[in-house]
């Protein structure tokens, strides 16, 4: 505990960092006008419950990603473990591990539909916003824990040259140029590539090669054109290609990293976003409409032993279209304004999800149980591999109308919103499995029994959500507001594709007269999850703004609460399931202090108490137990200081030195609540060299080697978990032309 005060006593004086709810940059109205068509980028800028990073804290902290930007917002978690397609993200204890996101991400104003393209590096990040509480009323489903936007430079307001070049511990690397280009006052371009990969940090100790590597390539082509100075039409092209290993989960029992099977994710997408803002009469209209598209494969040792136990293969292909039409009154009448939307999104999901059964596996799981309630007759496969297919196509669409209106008296802003979201789900799957076993009685065949299993069939759900929020905001003078929010949010429900295997085993197991066969209805649906939210807060800043605070108090409400549970016993897949109810409460701060231009410090601080009120499984209750994988506490503090440089011409006009520290925990890992992993301090700190056309960064993260957990989960009865990343050094250049 000393040493842990201690690391937050240096960071916090030696943390002199730029406010992470603040943002530096200056926005034209162009940009204003395309990226605040919700929400407005004032509002934005004064609510406690947002937080704006800028450019300058995004390049000084290296920013790149969702995963990297989280530290620096309070109650924001994103646990690094797996791999890309596991982006897990938790805000104020709502969060999923699998299937739908709790909280939505939009790029320049395009939403991603696919949970499993959320971990994706971007270059050239201009502004994130990340909006915390149900943002439903006006973005819709799986916004139901909060909102992130990320917006990229634009070509019409930024021209030149930019590179990167970043190396790290463990073979790590990042290279990246882009080029931004105005051919007129109207009419811009800009193009980037970049590349990354890393050797990995863990290592099997099945073959001695280390487990955590990737490869990853992005390229993006932006267009953007305006004839007039109320017409705005843009549109990115983007494609992303990847290939890792992943999946360092180490058996608690013996503390290592050993499994005999092949694991990997591959991932290919590529989105077309298009984007048109024009005024027609007193009428703002803004159109987003984009084609999303990912090809992945994860394939993994699911027993992950040495063992020839099982192996999982999920490869998918998805195809997506959303539209979102906004109208917005321009010249607001006296102190009425309102935006009205129309929104409709449509996926495709084609996917085959085999589990191959080896040797172990054929022994342990089937003969052996077999065997043991039938000894007189035990029975031997054919072969000791086979394969349990598992084929699905899913196919998703939903409607939306929403409305806000907004209203100003003296010194209140009163904001309401409703949202009316439909949406419609089906699922057709086809489960097969070709194989057979010999009945065995005196050391004899006695008899041969063949398998032969071919199960189809077709399900569909439909939701119809009411999603009300409502705001009001009373400003204290021009600088200091009070806010409260009141607002309902939801997370879409699905299917349990995951679990068919372990339906399609006990349907086998049937044949040999052991097991019980699950209810496919039950076992594979879940219902959406819903929440009310209801929060208080306030945003202060002094006369001179060089001192900003944030203080925001929440309450929420968590119903058909969706959790990932691996089912007892040894069993093969992962399922979510609707538990009960949740209460989650908790407090969000933010500081800055600017005493001078060139040097400031800021502290954010996230707690969340997020407990069971009603979760009984049928064996056990967790009543009133912590809610696994939320964090009771974050905290990120913050701290830099420039000194300027004369004499050394553009070759070096400034040194910035900055340190920064991040906390989470305690974090339970099982509704029992049984293990956890306790609050944990990982301190950091950059020298910044910077000339007319370069900066060079010379970084460090997790000087101290702090050991920590980042995931836990429990397969076969067995215990895994994967370790926190250790120490890591690096350096990155920058350039601009």
């Amino acid at each position: 505990m000393k040493k842990f005060l201690l690391i937050i006593l240096l960071g916090a004086m030696a943390a002199m960092g730029a406010s992470a709810q603040s943002t530096t940059d200056t926005l034209s109205l162009r940009e204003v006008t395309v990226t605040a068509v919700k929400q407005g980028i004032d509002q934005v800028s004064v609510s406690p419950s947002a937080t704006l990073i800028g450019r300058t804290e995004i390049e000084r902290d290296g920013v790149s990603s969702v995963k990297t930007a989280a530290p620096m917002v309070p109650n924001l978690f994103v646990p690094d473990y797996g791999s890309r397609m596991t982006s897990a993200i938790y805000i104020r204890g709502i969060g999923a591990r699998m299937d739908q996101p709790a909280v939505g991400l939009t790029i320049d104003n395009m939403p991603v539909m696919c949970k499993e393209n959320y971990d994706l590096d971007l270059m050239d990040i201009s502004r994130i916003e990340v909006l915390r509480g149900p943002q439903s009323a006006m973005y819709g489903r799986n916004t139901m824990g909060g909102v992130i936007n990320i917006y990229t430079l634009s070509p019409l307001n930024y021209q030149g040259t930019r590179a990167m070049l970043e190396a790290a511990s463990h073979g790590t690397w990042r290279a990246g140029v882009s080029q931004y280009m105005r051919f007129s006052p109207t009419l811009g371009v800009s193009a980037s590539a970049s590349m990354l990969g890393t050797q990995g940090e863990f290592r099997n100790q099945y073959n001695g090669k280390r487990c955590d590597w990737e490869r990853q390539g992005n390229a993006r082509l932006r267009f953007m054109w305006a004839p007039s100075a109320t017409t705005l039409l843009s549109n990115t092209l983007s494609a992303s290609v990847g290939r890792q290993g992943g999946y360092p989960y180490e058996r608690v029992e013996t503390g290592l990293i050993s499994y005999n099977d092949t694991c990997f994710y591959r991932r290919t997408s590529i989105t077309d976003g298009l984007t048109l803002s024009t005024e027609l009469g007193g009428i703002s209209l803004n159109a987003f409409a984009s084609y999303q598209y990912i090809d992945d494969n994860m394939t993994l040792d699911q027993d992950f032993t040495p063992l020839p136990y099982f192996t999982l293969t999920q490869a998918r292909t998805e195809h997506a279209a959303t539209l979102d039409v906004i109208a917005r009154c321009k010249q607001p009448k006296g102190n009425y304004s309102w935006t009205n939307g129309l929104s409709s999104f449509y996926r495709h999901i084609d996917m085959n999800a085999p589990v191959t059964f080896f040797d172990t596996g054929i022994s342990e799981l089937i003969e052996k149980n077999i065997n043991e309630a039938v000894p007189s007759y035990p029975v031997a496969w054919d072969e000791r591999s086979f394969v349990l297919g598992s084929h699905f196509t899913s196919p998703t669409w939903g409607v939306a109308l929403y409305h806000s209106s907004e209203y100003s008296t003296g010194r209140f802003d009163l904001k309401a919103s409703l949202r009316i979201d439909y949406e419609h789900a089906a699922l057709n799957y086809r489960s097969t499995c070709t194989t057979g076993y010999n009945i065995m009685h005196d050391g004899e065949v006695y008899t041969h029994q063949p398998i032969n299993i071919d199960d189809r069939g077709k399900m569909s759900k439909h939701y119809l959500q009411v999603l009300p929020s409502l705001t009001a905001t009373y400003h204290l003078d021009n600088r200091n507001t009070l806010h409260a929010t009141l607002s309902r949010g939801s997370k879409a429900g699905g299917y349990n594709t995951q679990m068919f295997s372990d339906v399609l085993q006990q349907r086998l197991m049937g044949f040999l007269g052991v097991g019980a066969a699950y209810d496919v209805d039950k076992i594979v649906g879940y219902k959406p999850e819903s929440a009310w939210n209801a929060e208080l807060g306030t945003h202060l800043a002094t006369a001179d703004r060089r001192i900003t605070a944030d203080i925001n108090a929440f309450a929420t409400l968590c119903r058909d609460l969706q959790l990932t549970v691996f089912p007892e016993g040894n069993t093969t897949g992962r399922m979510m399931t609707n538990a009960g109810k949740s209460r989650n409460i908790g407090l969000e701060a933010a500081l800055s202090w600017r005493p001078r231009e060139a040097t400031g410090i800021t502290v954010s601080y996230g707690y969340t108490n997020a407990r069971f009120i009603e979760y009984n499984d049928g064996k056990h209750d967790y009543k009133d137990n912590y809610v696994p994988y939320t964090p009771a506490h974050t905290l990120n503090a913050r701290a830099f200081n420039r000194l300027a440089v004369r004499g050394c011409g553009e070759w070096l006009t400034g040194i910035t030195l900055s340190a920064n520290v991040q906390c989470a925990g305690r974090i339970y890992w099982n509704e029992a609540n049984t293990l956890s992993q306790p609050l944990y301090a990982l301190l950091g700190s950059e020298l910044t060299l910077e000339g007319r056309h370069y900066t060079l960064e010379l970084w460090g993260r997790n000087l101290t080697g702090t050991h920590y957990k980042t995931f836990y989960f429990v397969s076969m009865s067995r215990d895994f978990l994967q370790r926190g990343h250790g120490r890591t050094l690096g350096a990155t250049l920058r350039l601009r032309f």
